[in-house]
């Protein structure tokens, strides 16, 4: 009986595939289903990797998005949720702005039209995509999802790249509830201002996309065995990307990291190439503010120059699950002018902001940048324009290492300053096109010998090589040097020996930079008390282990915990000050936070930690914690619960390996959210790409799989494992291999 089913099986499967392979989209889904389960293989390392291939491109996005779901559907639910503007059917009314957010900008409507706009060979993965995760949840009717039963092709196009915190997230909510809650009410009434707050909260709490990610490109002159290196090392929230490899018979053989539920490598490499994206500063969007004329009540329109424009309107229904448990919904006039949707008042005048919306070269660059085979090829995926948010570091085997500094950099005219909304009714302040490929910052293949971004300025990214920022235009860049990027100039220059393992070596270098410059000024405030002052026998034993110290984190070390509680006492105060005037941080602390409240910072760290622990001489180990409770996407801790040291800091004190952790309301030690989650280390033979991996936890989002948290001592320790990238180094390290559905 069993061989008839598979006979039946294939026999279907073989009917639904078109020429050259191709499933043809013209048949029901449960025929397409069944032609792309049969031409898919997956392989399960003994990590619970997932090794996908399939004879189209087609197929390996159905088997990737299929083992996603296998994975953690949750959070491949979320992501969509979050990006189809559809939260509050899941989680209720309180998120009804944060929807309402997402909609003025991505419109469903717009989305269809899109998708049968897009060429055939980009439909064909988004029909893929779509079919595997509906094949997925017709294979497991135990999963209950939370809104989204059912995924649509066109659904791909509003999550076109992985950044966690997209462009949108800039448009602040309570701003956009006061805009549109009361002329937008219906019967239903307008939300009240607890839920509000709440949603607001939420919004804040979401994870987005903190302050550091790390990468860095090795030309092969500076390396031991002459070959091209790459670091890729985003700081993400913790869980919110997958560990996998996608192939095909049609040249896609791709690893790395994938954000939940999209249909490319975000973050990774193939054997030729290599990508790593960090958090660009570029100002790619601005807000203009709009002089509204009325008659009488009635808005009519905005001036524009010598014209009254008006202002475009469509209504956005939303549906949200009310308390006790019903759907019901809400409508809105989304309003817009020829910038964008206004999101917000400023006095009489309504704001709009401006931002890239353009899905389809979106995804059509994220997706065939993984196929690229050499520098040329992936600059031609480059031309595209198409990546708002991205910095990206690249590797090759050819030798070629390069970087571009950001991907969709607006024309501007430099009278106005964007920093600020500029003056909408002025028609020179409209955007005047696209900076050109050409014209973006980048460098390739800097006589220094390497490239770094670490999410700061690029003036320090390539050492004596470096861009200049006199030549180009300040909304190119808006941010600053970091202690991290002081850092990772201080392991890279000069270094000519690198191999795979010191690169790792360096992206775990211990070395603190804010403290190694700030902590001189606190001991030379100690230094400078009278002999009888009271503060000079309280601080003794603190500032005694502060002088001693070498600046480096460790999980055995005291000083470590002291330096980072008083870091946070004496200098997290200025660090707003220090942004608004360009500085660097640490150095902005030496030069104008007073001595006196330095050494009161100490006694703060001093008592906050006796309070918090009964003494102040704690191992950095024994307060820093790493810890998985369950699979729910907002964490919580709990001190009683196991948990492991973490021996690395945030990257706010210039760690390159970064962990953000805090207390909470219920516990005293401190537990990670976010820094570290997927970390490799690549090597671009002529021949043979090798590779080293980590995944923070481990890869099922399931607590009772034992890859829900069996890389976690890995990465506490930096002791990667070998990425398997060929058959050989899977054989023998095989868990199942099977066909999606079995």
């Amino acid at each position: 009986m069993k061989r008839l089913v598979l006979a039946a099986f294939a026999l279907t499967a073989s009917l639904a595939v078109a020429q050259k392979g191709a499933v043809d989209y013209r048949l029901p889904e449960q025929q397409r289903w069944a032609a792309h389960a049969h031409a898919i293989t997956i392989t399960r390392d003994t990590w619970g990797i997932a090794h996908v291939k399939g004879k189209t491109d087609a197929d390996a996005v159905f088997g990737m998005i299929y083992t996603q779901c296998e994975d953690d559907f949750n959070r491949v639910e979320t992501n969509y949720l979050v990006s189809l503007g559809r939260v509050s059917e899941a989680d209720g009314e309180s998120k009804l702005w944060q929807d309402l957010r997402q909609q003025l900008f991505i419109d469903p409507v717009v989305l269809k039209r899109d998708f049968n706009d897009s060429p055939d060979w980009l439909k064909a993965l988004m029909e893929a995509w779509a079919d595997g995760a509906n094949f997925y949840l017709a294979k497991h009717p135990d999963v209950k999802p939370r809104a989204l039963t059912h995924f649509e092709p066109w659904m791909a196009l509003s999550f076109t790249e992985g950044s966690i915190g997209g462009d949108i997230e800039r448009v602040n909510l309570k701003s956009l509830e006061d805009f549109y809650g009361a002329s937008s009410a219906t019967k239903q009434g307008r939300i009240d201002t607890h839920n509000a707050v709440v949603a607001q909260l939420a919004q804040v709490n979401r994870d987005v996309e903190p302050g550091g990610s790390n990468g860095a490109a090795i030309a092969p002159a500076n390396t031991a065995n002459h070959h091209a290196l790459l670091l890729i090392n985003p700081h993400t929230s913790f869980f919110f990307r997958s560990e996998l490899q996608m192939q095909s018979e049609e040249g896609l053989n791709a690893y790395g990291a994938v954000t939940w539920g999209q249909i490319f490598i975000y973050q990774g490499f193939n054997d030729r190439v290599g990508w790593m994206h960090t958090s660009s500063n570029v100002d790619a969007v601005d807000e203009f503010k709009n002089t509204i004329v009325k008659i009488g009540d009635n808005v009519i329109g905005y001036k524009y120059g010598a014209e009254i424009k008006p202002f475009t309107r469509r209504t956005i229904t939303l549906k949200y699950k009310a308390a006790d448990g019903s759907m019901k919904s809400r409508s809105f006039e989304g309003i817009a002018d020829h910038r964008g949707p206004i999101v917000r008042k400023d006095g009489e005048q309504w704001v709009s902001v401006q931002l890239m919306n353009i899905p389809i070269k979106a995804l059509e660059q994220s997706f065939l940048r993984t196929k690229a085979r050499s520098y040329g090829e992936y600059k031609k995926t480059m031309e595209l324009m198409a990546n708002s948010s991205n910095n990206t570091i690249f590797a090759s085997a050819d030798g070629d290492i390069a970087y571009w500094h950001g991907n969709y950099i607006p024309e501007r005219d430099t009278r106005f300053d964007y920093t600020k909304p500029v003056d909408g009714t002025n028609p020179a302040t409209d955007w005047q096109g696209l900076t050109s490929l050409e014209q973006i910052p980048q460098l390739r293949n800097p006589h220094s010998g390497w490239i770094e971004n670490v999410n700061n300025a690029p003036w320090s990214g390539s050492g004596e090589s470096s861009l200049k920022k006199k030549d180009y235009p300040p909304y190119v860049e808006q941010g600053t040097e970091t202690a991290r990027g002081v850092h990772m100039v201080k392991v890279l220059n000069d270094r000519k020996d690198f191999t795979l393992d010191s690169l790792l070596t360096s992206a775990f270098d211990p070395y603190l930079p804010y403290f190694a410059t700030t902590i001189p000024e606190l001991l030379k405030a100690y230094d400078a008390l009278p002999q009888d002052a009271p503060q000079r026998a309280k601080l003794a034993p603190q500032i005694e282990i502060l002088r001693k110290w070498d600046d480096k984190w460790a999980a055995d070390s005291v000083a470590t915990t002291l330096a980072v509680y008083w870091g946070e006492a004496s200098g997290t105060p200025a660090a707003a000050a220090a942004r608004r005037s360009g500085m660097l941080w640490e150095e902005y602390v030496v030069a104008n936070v007073p001595p006196a409240d330095l050494l009161a910072g100490l006694q703060k760290a001093t008592d906050r930690l006796t309070e918090d622990f009964g003494t102040w001489q704690k191992p950095w180990g024994e307060v820093n914690r790493y810890q998985r409770l369950d699979d729910s996407i907002v964490p919580h801790f709990d001190d009683a619960q196991p948990s492991i040291a973490i021996p690395f800091t945030a990257s706010t004190w210039g760690s390159l390996a970064a962990f953000a952790a805090r207390s909470y309301p219920n516990t005293k030690k401190r537990y990670g959210t976010s820094g570290n989650s997927f970390v490799a280390v690549v090597e671009f033979g002529p021949d043979r790409v090798r590779a080293r991996a980590v995944t923070c936890g481990g890869e099922s989002g399931h607590p009772d799989s034992k890859h829900f948290n069996d890389e976690q001592d890995r990465y506490a320790s930096g002791d990667f494992r070998e990425v398997m990238y060929y058959p050989d180094q899977l054989r023998g390290h095989v868990e199942r291999t099977y066909h999606p559905g079995e």
